[in-house]
């Protein structure tokens, strides 16, 4: 159990945790609330009451960040998990689960019943203090928000969907952005990336993306490079598609990147010649040319040689013979592998 980082004028704040170990259990729930109250604070989000048939097993890992009023926390539980406090309270907040494994079961409002967010699946809602309980094997996100702007576009609503869903994916490309670099991050980032994270998850409680929101771009990029990335042998790869499959429009998708000072085709084109290089140096097997240029879904060898050159300065045959000795294996398989034939 650790944590690390320290706070721009309390605006952040980074706690790692890890109770998981056989000998940590016994400490783990105190050792986890000493350091959200250090890096994180109650100003945030105070942690309840647990019930003591859950305290001594508590195996939970994960990481904390705190971005103004507002904390994510990426958790990994072995334990399952469940408070002693009952439903309501004072605290005001906006607060979103989102459930990759396992089960989070909420306490409801007065009147209401319990409502359980099972795997693959979000929810978010305005709450007071609300008992909770969680499966073991669990791994999620868990976002307390400031109310300021989201309470009114929720009002007494629960939002729940797929967690593959357009604007979600877009939050959670945004919070692994969030834990990566916030230690490091002056006042001037702190400010931008909370306004960020709240315009997001406005989307969120609209259900749609605000395409004009220029502080959503990083996020939406990464996005869509992640997508692009699993895709790149695809020949279905385009804008359109990526477009298509992030529920936005290709327009939106353009200006996002355009944002960061990139674009959609250029990005995929790179991505594409970065894979085939590292075809062109892999020891053992070969294609052809011709081969990696259709494997890659370059027009021809000929397009893919003019293309490799323009962007290494050798062409792909020069590139492997200046790599890899002059006696190669004939065996041939699909890549990462060299070249066979020159163009």
């Amino acid at each position: 159990m650790h944590s690390t980082g320290a706070g721009v004028d309390g605006a952040r704040g980074v706690l790692a945790v890890d109770s998981t170990a056989p000998d940590a259990a016994p400490w783990g729930l105190d050792a986890f609330r000493r350091g959200w109250e250090t890096q994180i604070g109650d100003d945030v989000f105070q942690l309840p009451a647990f019930s003591p048939d859950t305290i001594g097993d508590f195996r939970v890992k994960g990481n904390v960040a705190k971005v103004h009023g507002a904390a994510i926390a990426d958790l990994h539980a072995a334990s399952a998990t469940r408070t002693a406090d009952a439903p309501g309270g004072d605290q005001d907040l906006v607060a979103m689960y989102v459930v990759q494994r396992g089960a989070w079961t909420l306490g409801g409002p007065p009147g209401c019943g319990e409502q359980t967010v099972p795997a693959a699946q979000f929810l978010v809602r305005h709450v007071g203090r609300t008992a909770f309980e969680t499966s073991a094997h669990l791994t999620a996100k868990f976002l307390v928000l400031p109310p300021g702007e989201l309470k009114p576009l929720l009002g007494n609503r629960v939002i729940t969907g797929p967690a593959d869903s357009a604007e979600i994916r877009l939050l959670t490309a945004l919070t692994d952005m969030i834990h990566t670099t916030v230690a490091d991050l002056g006042p001037a980032g702190v400010e931008a990336t909370h306004g960020a994270l709240i315009e997001l998850a406005k989307a969120v409680a609209k259900g749609r993306f605000d395409d004009v929101e220029p502080r959503l771009a990083p996020a939406l990029t990464q996005a869509a490079k992640d997508l692009a990335d699993r895709r790149l042998a695809d020949p279905e790869l385009s804008p359109a598609m990526l477009a298509r499959e992030l529920s936005i429009s290709v327009r939106t998708l353009h200006r996002a990147f355009a944002a960061v000072g990139e674009q959609v085709a250029t990005y995929i084109r790179h991505r594409r010649l970065q894979e085939a290089r590292l075809a062109l140096t892999a020891p053992s097997g070969r294609l052809s040319i011709s081969e990696l240029a259709a494997h890659w879904q370059f027009a021809d060898s000929s397009h893919f040689t003019r293309t490799f050159k323009n962007h290494y300065g050798q062409t792909p045959t020069e590139y492997a013979r200046s790599t890899k000795p002059a006696s190669l294996s004939p065996n041939r398989h699909l890549p990462g592998h060299g070249p066979a034939e020159s163009a």
